[in-house]
């Protein structure tokens, strides 16, 4: 019976010990603990939040101002990366229904990934694509015109909105008069490309309408000496 005893009261020690153990902070404790842990970890959103709230409730109000600051301005960047992310998805998403032929899908799918993000580029080139093969041209030239905000350096964004000026400067489709803007993208294209020869001809075509036959013949010029093992550009040259 006495070591019965005495193994209860072993027992009855060690659940002491887990007990203590197990005994809730202090909330002073709790903020050492979420001070030191921001000290190595400065970007846990959670343990952030919860400091900034633990001072707010012991009146240190500058404190909890601070964090809840920090707080908010890692909630908007963690927003920013998930609207990108969801965005990519519908832009994935409308891409699946164009292949498909759901045309009417696939541009609200792009316009809902634009809604996320203003600057997918995916999006946005798909969206313009869409409205030019609809002959839908002046919401093909917004969206193609946004897109050469974000890639000012990308030949074929240029080639793209080269050609909704072309259609657009048509009386038939529109009352803008757009061929300069036109001739200044391809321009832009041969910049960027100069071995482009299909903005090479289109050039090539505009200045001949426009009576500019010298300008015409600098463009094949061009256009030869950067494709040099091309015909169409000799021929094209020779019959300019």
């Amino acid at each position: 019976m006495e070591e019965q005893s005495a193994g209860i009261q072993t027992m009855d020690a060690q659940s002491g010990d887990v007990a203590s153990e197990e005994r809730a902070l202090t909330v002073d404790e709790e903020i050492a603990e979420l001070e030191k842990l921001l000290g190595e970890e400065p970007d846990d959103f959670q343990a952030r939040c919860r400091l900034g709230e633990l001072y707010f409730n012991k009146g240190r109000m500058d404190e909890a101002l601070s964090e809840v600051k920090k707080s908010i301005e890692m909630a908007e960047g963690l927003r920013v990366e998930m609207d990108r992310s969801l965005a990519m998805y519908y832009s994935n998403l409308g891409t699946i229904y164009g292949t498909k032929g759901m045309l009417d899908d696939a541009i609200a799918q792009f316009k809902r990934a634009l809604e996320l993000n203003a600057y997918d580029v995916l999006a946005l080139f798909n969206v313009g694509r869409l409205h030019n093969d609809r002959a839908e041209y002046l919401q093909a030239k917004e969206y193609f015109e946004r897109l050469i905000e974000i890639s000012s350096e990308d030949p074929i964004a240029w080639y793209n909105l080269a050609g909704v000026y072309e259609k657009l400067d048509d009386p038939q489709i529109s009352d803008f008069n757009t061929l300069d803007m036109a001739m200044q993208a391809y321009m832009k294209v041969l910049e960027f490309d100069p071995n482009h020869l299909e903005s090479s001809f289109k050039l090539m075509e505009i200045a001949l309408n426009l009576k500019k036959p010298d300008m015409a013949v600098k463009v094949m010029e061009d256009a030869v000496d950067s494709n040099p093992d091309e015909p169409l550009a000799y021929y094209n040259l020779i019959n300019t």
